[in-house]
């Protein structure tokens, strides 16, 4: 979420890429499977598969949760919560779901215009003042990530800021300021561009037209309604992690990863070996994310949100359709599009990803077929290429139930190799 880059916006290499770069071994795995008796036929594959990905890029540990009608349901544990003591992954944990949030922003936003608050087709201007090219933004640009807007998450003094106080309670004003000062990306409604600083303002929009925290507003109009009791957006000095809860890792401090989360090439053997640790940034402030990036979740609690975010039940029957439509792909020719908070990455599989410094997240839901995907990891990105580490295993779960053809394959977006993510 950090910076530019979510599953909509990566670079999605094919999955033989993956397999051809594991190798043996078992990264401390305890799969733990739920559910019925009889074990899923995709269940094999991917409890050999998994520590393998986690082998190769250096991941700690990992949740996964699928929920298929046809295949039948699976979630199990891999790996390690805390590097230090070894502790296992529980499919229980609370983990932050960063750029996830941004379909929950946009919910809100689309409730709104529901409700007649606000138009879809309204210029920022009408209720943020200051925005660089306000009058010819409108909201459905920002939830779309066609605003031509600087995302104040590539700033280089922001990000040492973010080193040197890694728990700084940041103000939606004070981002806004570092992306304005900066000169814009281009002009409104022509390509799509993933900006944080989209959804930061939409944040604002809510806070004012519903005269209540951001916080509270995810509160009364989707956690509450959806009966979630352990997803939340934290108000901005609440940076602690509820337990239980895995340590959250990076390769890399801020600064060194606004490019590429990648490793340098000369480090990545020690990355791979265990002998080059990475960061641990489970109690960094995610303020700075905001309704960009800042919720925390359950893998069942976002499997649930995830249903409703695309099935419907937060909007009315006219305002879904109207998100749905909205899907577009984010480059001439791309396999992925994005839309109003949400993206696409195969026929009738939507969602979203996150990704922020010590955690990343996939969420995915296919209603025709009913199978839900969740996974979490505890590390933001791969060492080996920079992309997020939920991802890459996330790949692998929709090969093993939909087949590897189905895996969107290249670089659509021609996007950097890193991110910060929210």
């Amino acid at each position: 979420m950090r910076r530019n880059r979510s599953i909509v916006s990566a670079a999605l290499v094919a999955l033989t890429v993956l397999a051809g770069c594991s190798s043996s071994g078992d990264p401390a795995a305890s799969p733990s499977p739920t559910g019925s008796s009889e074990a899923p036929e995709y269940q094999a594959a991917l409890e050999q598969q998994i520590p393998e990905i986690m082998k190769a890029n250096a991941i700690p540990g990992v949740g996964i949760l699928i929920r298929s009608r046809d295949q039948g349901d699976w979630q199990a544990t891999f790996g390690t919560a805390d590097l230090e003591q070894e502790v296992p992954v529980s499919i229980d944990d609370t983990f932050r779901i960063g750029s996830n949030t941004k379909t929950m922003t946009s919910t809100v936003i689309l409730q709104l215009a529901q409700e007649g608050e606000l138009a879809l087709d309204d210029p920022i201007s009408k209720y943020v003042k200051g925005v660089p090219n306000g009058d010819e933004i409108t909201i459905a640009q920002l939830s779309e990530m066609r605003s031509g807007l600087f995302s104040y998450t590539f700033d280089k003094k922001f990000n040492e800021t973010l080193d040197k106080e890694p728990q700084k309670a940041w103000t939606p004003q004070q981002l806004l300021d570092i992306a304005f000062s900066q000169k814009q990306n281009g002009k409104p409604g022509q390509e799509y561009d993933y900006s944080n600083t989209n959804i930061v303002l939409l944040g604002v929009v809510i806070e004012k037209l519903t005269g209540m925290s951001a916080t509270q507003a995810f509160e009364e109009r989707i956690f509450t309604p959806l009966g979630l009791t352990r997803t939340a957006l934290p108000l901005p000095d609440e940076y602690m992690l509820p337990d239980p809860h895995p340590q959250g890792y990076q390769f890399g401090t801020n600064v060194e990863t606004i490019e590429s989360y990648a490793v340098p090439e000369a480090d990545l053997p020690a990355a791979l070996d265990g002998s080059l640790k990475p960061i641990d940034y489970t109690d960094s402030n995610p303020s700075w994310a905001w309704t960009a990036g800042g919720a925390i979740s359950t893998a069942d609690e976002l499997a649930t949100y995830a249903e409703a975010l695309v099935d419907g039940g937060l909007l009315d029957a006219q305002m879904q359709k109207t998100r749905m439509d909205s899907l577009q792909p984010i480059a001439p020719g791309a396999p992925v599009s994005y839309g109003l908070g949400i993206a696409q990455f195969a026929p009738n599989l939507y969602g979203h990803d996150g990704q922020l410094p010590g955690f990343s997240s996939f969420m995915a839901r296919d209603s025709q077929d009913e199978n839900t995907i969740i996974i979490f990891a505890n590390l933001s990105a791969s060492p080996v290429d920079g992309e997020n580490a939920a991802v890459v295993l996330g790949k692998a779960v929709i090969a093993a139930l939909y087949g590897s053809s189905a895996v969107p394959g290249g670089d659509p977006a021609g996007a950097p190799a890193s991110t910060p993510s929210s």
